[in-house]
């Protein structure tokens, strides 16, 4: 019984500490691509929390438990905030893949082909790259990266302690108009083919009025584009899966 006494103390500080560390884990981890997908069951992204409280725990220092109920509502929602910040960050190099397959798809007039056949309704190049993107990432170790980052973000965001507003406000929008530019990066092959078709378009019809340009240009931009999507996939996936792994190193740091 002594002993039992003796450790009760110290089984109360390991649960409180799995707790306050997986508030955080569990809001950043509904966010993360290929383990946060809305096709993923809830009891998968619940097992995938714990797994990962598993890991962040031993490497955080413990919080000492608040007293008043107030402070703990308080602390909870400061973690969950926390949490979904760093979640939305990363977040958004989803919504940068995608958005770079819609610009493409609408370039090359492939914007309709399988364009509602999901969760998130998107031309299928997003698709594409989007299903591509998620296993490149995963195989280069998305799970490790990811332990690392929340471990990270105790340095830049303690526990129990709210990021001023104006930081956080700044943070997200410079991260937002990261995601911009790097989804129009993405499909900068895609643009430029369909400036160099739409001109030589314009000079055909000049030059050939009575043609049917139209007919006889459509499947030149679709082949054009399928072809030109099979050649710079490799090279749009993996400057993607660098730009993700920045971010992932050091979240708070310069944009490059």
């Amino acid at each position: 019984m002594t002993g039992l006494a003796q450790l009760l103390p110290l089984l109360n500080e390991a649960l409180w500490h799995g707790f306050a560390v997986f508030l955080r884990v569990a809001a950043i981890t509904s966010m993360l691509p290929a383990f946060g997908e809305q096709t993923v069951p809830a009891r998968i992204k619940l097992v995938l929390a714990l797994a990962f409280t598993l890991i962040v725990a031993p490497a955080v220092v413990p919080y000492q438990m608040p007293i008043d109920f107030g402070d703990v509502t308080l602390f909870i929602f400061t973690e969950v905030l926390a949490g979904l910040a760093l979640g939305i960050g990363i977040r958004l190099f989803i919504l940068a893949l995608q958005t770079a397959g819609t610009i493409a798809a609408h370039s090359t007039s492939l914007s309709q082909v399988f364009g509602g056949a999901g969760v998130d309704p998107m031309p299928a190049m997003g698709y594409i790259l989007i299903i591509g993107g998620l296993a490149l990432a995963v195989m280069t170790g998305l799970h490790v990266k990811a332990a690392e980052l929340v471990i990270l973000s105790y340095d830049f965001m303690p526990m129990g302690r709210f990021t001023a507003g104006s930081v956080l406000s700044e943070w997200g929008v410079a991260q937002v108009a990261r995601a911009f530019t790097l989804a129009f990066t993405l499909a900068a092959p895609f643009i430029i083919l369909s400036v160099l078709y739409n001109v030589a378009l314009g000079a055909i019809n000049k030059a050939m009025p009575q043609l049917m340009v139209a007919f006889v240009g459509a499947p030149v931009i679709t082949a054009g584009g399928l072809f030109l999507l099979l050649v710079s996939s490799p090279l749009i996936l993996s400057v993607w899966v660098a730009a993700m792994d920045t971010f992932l190193a050091n979240p708070f740091g310069p944009i490059p």
